[in-house]
């Protein structure tokens, strides 16, 4: 059997990432009549064939299935490289890339990211995207690490996260300082009025419980996915919330907010989640060394 080029092979990877030889000719600035002779020629080489048709589309075989999981290992270890080259031990600085989900709490990234403020060796740039978009930055390598308040899931096909506990804010009933004291949920609530997280996240969900336990029915004023949103509304609208606290921190200590109750047995979580990789910056290791491992996936 000929020898593996891999000129050929990384052309392979491409098409076989976009599943479309006129994207990925256009990617890689090469016609596509060019790429496609270079995918004949590997397939040629190796006496094997890496794809069907399927209209204008090109789909992977069985085959083509096993050659791109080995064309990914190699190809994401090469990008690791080119990562360390350009951020690694040769630079007096490093630099981290963190990538923030969108919904995030604005205070608890200030929290965390707190110990890089505070060290002149170390740069860093925070970027707020989606959760599919943040683990195409790990995968890629442009991101060294995501923050999101919930731990990674399927989306992760081909690669291997580390997902950490990183913080376990409890959850709590927040309102205006105005407000007459209350002693305990639902005794003093029968009037009020909600500002509450989606029905679609777990803040929500524990809340919902709470009201189910004591049969009680909420009014609901407004909902909001976005923890910069809901802190606005909890700030602004008069109403109660249900947020962790750390989200709505400045407005506690100057007093716009107070904390009513916590809920009973109801947090959430922060994680930190990066790639198996196998050059971590040191500056990465010190900001993650405190925490704990909670899963793996793959």
């Amino acid at each position: 059997m000929a020898r593996l080029n891999y000129h050929h092979l990384y052309y392979f990877w491409r098409v076989a990432l976009t599943g479309n030889l006129t994207q990925a000719a256009r990617e890689l600035h090469i016609s596509q009549s060019a790429l496609s002779a270079q995918i004949k020629q590997l397939e040629h080489n190796m006496n094997v064939t890496l794809f069907e048709r399927a209209g204008r589309t090109l789909v992977l075989n069985d085959t083509g299935r096993r050659v791109l999981a080995y064309a990914d290992d190699i190809y994401s270890t090469g990008e690791e490289l080119e990562s360390f080259l350009k951020k690694g031990i040769f630079t007096q600085t490093q630099h981290l890339s963190i990538g923030v989900l969108t919904t995030l709490s604005r205070n608890f990234v200030e929290s965390f990211i707190s110990p890089l403020l505070a060290n002149p060796k170390v740069s860093f740039s925070l970027t707020t995207k989606g959760m599919s978009d943040l683990l195409v930055g790990l995968s890629n390598h442009e991101l060294d690490l995501v923050l999101t308040n919930r731990p990674v899931s399927a989306e992760g096909q081909n690669t291997q996260w580390q997902t950490s506990l990183v913080s376990r804010q409890p959850l709590a009933i927040v309102g205006p300082k105005t407000k007459k004291k209350i002693d305990a949920f639902p005794e003093g609530y029968e009037k009020a009025r909600w500002v509450l997280p989606g029905k679609s996240t777990e803040i929500r969900n524990a809340f919902n419980l709470l009201c189910a336990q004591w049969q009680y029915q909420p009014d609901i004023q407004a909902e909001a996915d976005d923890m910069a949103m809901l802190r606005l509304l909890a700030r602004d609208s008069g109403a109660f919330a249900v947020l962790p606290p750390v989200v709505v921190k400045d407005e506690i200590d100057q007093g716009l907010l107070v904390v009513y109750q916590e809920l009973p047995n109801a947090y959430e979580n922060f994680y930190a989640i990066t790639a198996q990789r196998k050059f971590m910056p040191d500056s990465l290791v010190e900001l993650l060394q405190k925490t704990e491992p909670v899963q793996k996936t793959s």
